[in-house]
């Protein structure tokens, strides 16, 4: 066997090994891997929790409130959007703009039906607390949190607040608040039991881990409906 066919030879080898490789994954390896390059719910928002900003942050406590509520996901991002297409975005703004202009045209547009008004309410006694308690920004309500209970608790006390709403808010801002460390939600650890996942190995305040956690939300919802239970009280 000559040099070229010794090293044709090999290739051919080297690429069925390759190849037998990535056969040999397990479906719980091929799931793992495809959890962990899952887009966060931020980021299917246009969100950018990485800039470290109030303006960042804020936009995504206004999506996690969206997305706690008893609506469909795509109702959530779009209210969202309709947030942002009226330029809605600061804490003072949502106040200035006031009930009526919420629920029409900002609520109708999002696609809301039911709830519009308390929905609103929600927003304006919420950016109104912030405003009070925290002069507009989420970063010194992180700075005034003793501690991840203390951080969650704050959230808490907000109006319409539940510990869904709080665990959305604070699972994809792991990696950037240091006190933001919510427990996985149940349905997440049943799902990844299920799927033979075994989430211990991911350190929880990794990117990694909130893109797989984002993944598994998506998965349930697919599989379930919603994943959030309606926090509003009052």
């Amino acid at each position: 066997m000559n040099l070229i066919e010794r090293a044709t030879k090999m290739s051919f080898s080297a690429g069925v090994q390759s190849e037998c490789g990535i056969r040999a994954l397990t479906p719980a390896q091929s799931m793992r891997r495809a959890l962990e390059r899952t887009r966060l719910y931020s980021e299917e928002l246009g969100i950018d929790l990485a800039e470290r900003t109030d303006t960042s942050y804020f936009a995504w406590f206004l999506a996690s409130l969206m997305f706690g509520a008893r609506i469909s996901e795509t109702t959530a991002k779009n209210t969202y959007r309709a947030l942002v297409h009226h330029g809605l975005t600061t804490p003072s703004k949502i106040v200035q703009a006031g009930w009526d202009f919420l629920v029409n045209p900002v609520m109708r547009e999002g696609g809301y039906v039911r709830y519009d008004g308390r929905k609103s309410t929600q927003l304006l006694r919420d950016c109104q607390a912030l405003l009070d308690d925290y002069r507009g920004s989420l970063l010194r309500l992180h700075e005034c949190a003793r501690n991840p209970r203390d951080l969650e608790d704050r959230l808490l006390a907000f109006y319409g607040i539940g510990p869904v709403t709080v665990n959305i808010f604070l699972r994809e801002l792991r990696p950037y608040w240091t006190k933001a460390d919510p427990t996985p939600l149940p349905v997440v650890e049943e799902l990844a039991r299920t799927l033979n996942i075994d989430l211990t190995p991911y350190n929880r305040k990794s990117l990694v881990f909130a893109r797989v956690e984002a993944g598994l939300i998506r998965r349930r919802r697919n599989r379930r409906g919603h994943e959030a239970q309606d926090d509003s009280r009052g």
